[in-house]
Formats: C-alpha cells, sequence, structure tokens
C-alpha cells in the first residue's frame, strides 16, 4: 500500500484523477511499475491491488486541494469525463461539467504543489473534414463532446504554465469495471458468442491500443515534455465496421456476423457537416519528431494486442497483462 509518509521512495508521483475508468485504470496499470501511482475516484472503488485510492468529487474544489495536499504529485492524469458522443449529447450540462469545469478545478490548484496536468483530449475538436488535421488548426466542433473538449485545451493553453495536452484518435482496450464494458469488450463478446451486431462504416479515425498512450506519456515525463499539445493516432485510418473486420481477421475469428452500418452521430444544431463521410485523420509527425519514435498502423497496434493478452481472446476482467514489448513502436 502507498504510504503518504514514506520517505524511501524517491520515485515520482502519478495522481490518476478517475482511476476507476477505462483510461485511468489501464494509465494506472502501465505506470505502476516505474512510479508510485495514487487515484481517486468519486462514489465506489473498484479496488485495484496496491493502489491507494481515495474519493474526491472534481466539481468540489475543497476536495479536490485536500486530495493534491494529501498526494503532492509530480504529474495529475485527468482521467474524469463523459466520453460517449450520444451522453454528452443527451446531458450536455454534465458533458460540461465532467469535461471541462472538473479539469479547471484541478488546474487551478495544482500548480500550488508544482504538479503537472495532463488532459486527454480527442479527435472530436475537430469537424471530420477530408484533410490532415495537425497541432495549429483551429478547432471546429460538430458535437458536444468535442466543444467541452476544446474548451478544456483553451483553458489549459491559456491559463496553465505546466500542462500536457494529448489530442488523441480512438482508444481501445480493456477496463477493470465488471458492470461496464468498453466498446472494444463488446465487440470481442459479440464475436465470441456469435451475436450479429451492426458497426459504423462512415466516420473514419485512428485507433490504438491504449497502452501506446501509456507508453508515449512515459516518454513524455521522462523528457520532462510540458506545455504542448500533441497529437496521438495511428498512421491510418479506418471506421468501425473495417476495424471489427481487422480484429477477427487477427484474432483468427469469424467475421460472418460483422455487418455494415451507419450509426447515428449527435451533432449540434449549429453543425455543419462538410461530407457524408467524416474524416478524422491527425497528424502525429511532430510529436513522432519531438520523441524519435513512429506511430503503428491499425494493423501493427491490433497485432500487439494480441500478443499483449497473449492470444487470450476472452481473459477474465481484471487479469491485465503488463504490455511487454511497447519498445517495438
Amino acid at each position: 500500500m502507498f504510504d503518504l509518509n514514506s520517505s524511501q521512495d524517491k520515485r515520482k508521483t502519478i495522481l490518476i484523477i478517475g482511476i476507476n475508468s477505462f483510461l485511468g485504470s489501464n494509465l494506472c496499470e502501465f505506470f505502476r511499475k516505474d512510479y508510485r501511482v495514487v487515484g481517486t475516484y468519486h462514489k465506489k472503488n473498484q479496488q485495484l491491488p496496491g493502489i491507494l485510492a481515495l474519493p474526491c468529487d472534481v466539481l468540489n474544489k475543497d476536495e479536490v486541494q485536500l486530495v493534491l495536499y494529501a498526494f503532492k504529485p509530480d504529474i495529475v492524469l485527468y482521467c474524469v469525463g463523459l466520453t460517449s458522443l450520444r451522453d454528452c449529447a443527451d446531458m450536455p450540462n454534465a458533458s460540461d461539467a465532467l469535461n471541462s469545469s472538473g479539469l479547471f478545478n484541478v488546474a487551478e490548484i495544482a500548480p500550488r504543489y508544482g504538479a503537472r496536468v495532463v488532459y486527454f483530449s480527442s479527435q472530436f475538436v475537430f469537424s471530420g473534414a477530408n484533410k490532415n488535421y495537425n497541432e495549429m488548426d483551429n478547432a471546429d466542433v460538430i458535437t458536444q463532446y468535442g466543444k467541452s473538449q476544446a474548451s478544456s485545451e483553451f483553458y489549459l493553453q491559456k491559463s496553465s504554465l505546466n500542462y500536457l495536452i494529448f489530442r488523441c484518435s480512438k482508444l481501445y482496450g480493456r477496463g477493470v469495471s465488471p458492470l461496464r464494458d468498453s466498446w472494444f469488450e463488446q465487440l470481442q463478446r459479440n464475436i465470441k458468442n456469435n451475436v450479429s451486431a451492426t458497426y459504423d462504416d462512415f466516420v473514419h479515425q485512428g485507433f490504438v491500443d491504449v497502452y501506446y498512450l501509456g507508453m508515449i506519456l512515459k516518454m513524455c515525463i521522462d523528457k520532462n515534455v510540458a506545455n504542448r499539445l500533441v497529437h496521438f493516432s495511428s498512421q491510418d485510418t479506418m471506421t468501425y465496421f473495417e476495424f471489427a473486420k481487422l480484429y477477427a481477421e487477427i484474432f483468427n475469428e469469424s467475421d460472418g456476423l460483422i455487418n455494415k452500418g451507419k450509426w447515428q452521430l449527435p451533432l449540434l444544431k449549429s453543425a455543419s457537416v462538410p461530407d457524408e463521410h467524416l474524416h478524422y485523420k491527425i497528424d502525429v509527425l511532430n510529436m513522432e519528431g519531438l520523441l524519435k519514435v513512429k506511430m503503428p498502423t491499425v494493423r501493427e497496434s491490433l497485432e500487439f494486442t494480441l500478443k499483449r493478452l497473449n492470444g487470450n481472446r476472452t481473459a477474465a476482467k481484471g487479469v491485465v497483462n503488463k504490455g511487454e514489448g511497447l519498445s517495438f513502436i
């Protein structure tokens, strides 16, 4: 168990706000070997072995200050948020509160303890035009989700002196909650149980195993990269339908019940969609040059996922491989 009063452990401390989320739980598993990892949860805690987590409402400044004072972290990973496009559209106030207001509280208090705030944004700050988006392109949102994330990006860049923003394509992997599957786990379960399912074939985006994000973030921490916005994506893009087909091929599963369709995209009333197909090609050249790495293709990412899961397509919840082999990125 993490000892708040220990003076023996000289490793950096990473505080994960929202440690039970899909992103938070995966980053916890990735970083726990090399850093002191602690976390927060809102109401119910899905206990992670050996990890100290405290309750914290990110919308309550007093609770945020108490947690930061208690842990005095070097790095704060903001993994709280409403990430479903539909949920954000249906609950815009909750979207703004969790994706933006909570971050504002953390970013306002973290500098008092010398902590760097890391925020995970997404490709949905853009409209989906058929072009390569780079870090300097202005946000052009068409969804409530993208709107709240663009607001958070703007706030950090204008108000914080110690931040890092990852603007990510679609991340996939397994989470820790036995009650809430990730979309990747739903895909795996559908294929395993021979369930016919329809997958979107109109939104083109990158797909990357979430452990790659841990790898790149660790490199940024080790190199002391700060006050930057970086793009994180696979080299290529594809639709959910194409991803599902590729998954079946690589994991040696049947693809006969994978059907092509179009999922409803909840757009802002003022949104103007440039084309029937949306394209979220975010350019990673700057990040690759900064860190001297090469991001994988979607195929390479899925091949890594198969290796990381030891070829086990139906591993039990909570059984997480440590992700050796990331260095081939």
